[in-house]
């Protein structure tokens, strides 16, 4: 059970109003307009209240406490650097990345900003006008930590800008790379190589992770948190290096912040939904964050639990959950993709139809809601125009995993399987991680009846959700095309264990292999269980006749099979208005004969060892 997250404390507030201030001098759009979000979502009576107590309290500074003696990171040979980096205290206030046993250093920094204050004011204004050039230009002579920062992410996002424009420049051309390719990484390496401030571990962290180098990358991550916990940049940024459950679940302990921090459940909140496996865990936290002690109004927060009941395909409490976010922030344009996706799958046109138009003339330009019109479209089965604004997604947003995956699956409504795999593929390009693209793989790819490529895809989504029954009901079929059926056997009681107890579908399929194995005892008992099924859920006899059938002739044929229960199912077809009565009148002929030379002995299930 998750732990009570701890209440709001003048502390916590103080260096989240902080974090606003501090990722915006450094252009760290995305992270200052979370903090701002988030301190936003505070009750404002009590963020009032700690605010002003966190003023008349926190003069001095005091060193973070870590939850518990951390082991040796397990993705990475630990380094004398990051040790002594998971100590660094953290302290309040414009400085909070310096350790506050070095009054000098701080000094200094303060010292060296005033120092630096018109260009720091200049960088700041070019960086909003995404003037990227003239920001580094204007900071390379500076000498303040702030200014290093401002400089290297400058030098790094003109590299991206220019990488962009030669990847699009080569659009549909033999000699377009999978993804663009910044030729300057490895110079702004070497550039924070040796870092010991925590915003230019961070872009160490992100150089590292774009040169897959996963294991530094994570390394440099750790120790940016320990220095300053703040910046969600980092956090999202950690998510991206975590591959499955249990690579997360190895590195909670290695986190420099207790185990009830909000961070912390954030965190493990936001990479559960990015792995597409969240849990009840997942939403009981979702629940403690919205709790009133804490960001009880957060939009983003409330995003984070429709996420997760989508993941979870609780489709019904997901929609209750975007429309009370719309209802507290109407004009909010992120996440409104998996809004669309939901009203996608429980086919409500009209509400889709009325999003649609809505946040189209909201703002067009915004990724999300091309892919909410190309759900839309989508819908009324128009596929060319859904591919359209799917296309306009990843134009806008080239690492927009939704449109891609969902462009592919509008090239398989077309028959286009050429154009799904194209699309599939670039969505593997931007993740890894998402099983969607590795299924529409395999559809493509079966589409084709390339059975053994389509099984090599399927194998990749099923490793990513191993409990998802399509999953392995699609690698199944896969198997029985290539003649593998005892392997299309295990995938399909794969599939049962995270099948609904109702369904019939793969009992059926189980029963129909196992006759093509002449394994005639194992198919008799996938088949009563079709059976049982049926007449717990009081279904038509139409639609377990056949099963009826075949139970009843394997019972009459083996030796000290049980005469009573063929007797009883085949009654049951022969007085209904199923096709098989026919059959089954012929059949209870044929034991009323089999009745007088062998005497009927009730076998029950346990006996008879099905």
């Amino acid at each position: 059970m998750t732990p009570p997250v701890p209440l709001m404390d003048a502390r916590l507030v103080a260096e989240l109003r902080q974090s606003i201030q501090d990722c915006t001098e450094r252009g760290l759009s995305v992270a200052s307009k979370w903090s701002s979000e988030l301190y936003y979502a505070i009750p404002s009576n009590k963020r009032d209240t700690l605010i002003s107590e966190a003023f008349t309290t926190f003069s001095t500074s005091t060193p973070a406490c870590s939850r518990s003696p951390r082991p040796s990171l397990s993705f990475a040979d630990p380094s004398p650097a990051s040790s002594a980096a998971l100590c660094m205290p953290v302290t309040p206030g414009n400085q909070s990345h310096l350790p506050s046993h070095f009054p000098a250093v701080r000094a200094q920094e303060t010292e060296l900003e005033i120092q630096d204050e018109a260009a720091l004011f200049a960088a700041r204004a070019f960086m909003t006008a995404k003037e990227f050039t003239r920001v580094e230009f204007t900071v390379k002579n500076c000498k303040s930590a702030k200014a290093q920062f401002i400089y290297v992410y400058s030098c790094f996002l003109a590299a991206e800008r220019k990488a962009q424009r030669d990847w699009y420049r080569q659009n549909n051309t033999r000699g377009q790379p999978p993804i663009p390719i910044n030729r300057l990484l490895a110079t702004l390496l070497d550039m924070v190589k040796n870092a010991t401030d925590p915003w230019l571990l961070f872009l160490k962290a992100v150089f590292l992770s774009r040169l897959n180098r996963r294991e530094e990358a994570i390394e440099s991550i750790i120790r940016s948190i320990s220095g300053y916990h703040w910046n969600w940049s980092v956090w999202t940024l950690l998510c991206s290096c975590v591959g499955d459950g249990d690579e997360l679940t190895a590195l909670l302990p290695l986190l420099p912040l207790p185990a009830t921090h909000p961070l912390i459940l954030m965190f493990q909140i936001r990479t559960m939904n990015e792995l597409h496996s969240p849990s009840e865990n997942e939403l009981a936290m979702c629940d403690r964050l919205l709790g009133d002690d804490c960001f009880r109004d957060s939009a983003w927060v409330m995003s984070l639990r429709a996420c997760a009941l989508y993941h979870l395909h609780d489709f019904g409490q997901a929609e209750k959950q975007f429309e009370k976010i719309l209802a507290i922030a109407p004009h909010r344009i992120d996440d409104i993709d998996v809004y669309s996706n939901i009203l996608y799958v429980t086919d409500n046109r009209l509400k889709l139809s009325r999003l649609a138009h809505e946040f189209l003339e909201l703002d067009k330009d915004r990724p999300e809601v091309c892919c909410l019109v190309g759900n839309h479209y989508s819908l009324r089965a128009e596929h060319e125009k859904a591919v359209k604004y799917f296309r306009r997604a990843t134009e806008l947003d080239r690492t927009y995993l939704s449109a891609w995956t969902l462009m592919g699956h509008e090239y398989v409504e077309m028959k286009n399987s050429h154009a799904a795999i194209e699309a599939y593929r670039r969505a593997v390009d931007v993740s890894r991680k998402d099983y969607r693209a590795w299924y529409g793989l395999g559809q493509a790819y079966e589409l084709l009846s390339m059975h053994r490529y389509a099984l090599y895809y399927y194998q990749h989504a099923t490793a990513l959700r191993p409990y998802d029954v399509r999953l392995w009901q699609a690698q199944g079929a896969c198997y029985e095309e290539i003649g593998r059926l005892k392997e299309a056997v295990e995938c399909l009681k794969r599939a049962l264990l995270g099948a609904d107890p109702r369904e019939t579908t793969i009992h059926m399929k189980l029963a129909k292999l196992h006759e093509e194995l002449d394994d005639q005892s194992e198919a008799a008992a996938y088949h009563r269980r079709v059976v049982e099924i049926c007449r717990i859920e009081e279904r038509p006899v139409q639609d377990y006749a056949k099963s009826s059938i075949f139970v009843a002739r394997h019972h009459m044929v083996i030796a000290g099979g049980d005469l009573l229960l063929a007797k009883d199912y085949l009654e049951r077809v022969a007085n209904s208005n199923a096709e098989e009565v026919g059959q089954a009148s012929d059949w209870l002929k044929k034991l009323k004969s089999v009745l007088i030379t062998r005497p009927a002995i009730p076998i029950t299930e346990e006996t008879s060892g099905h």
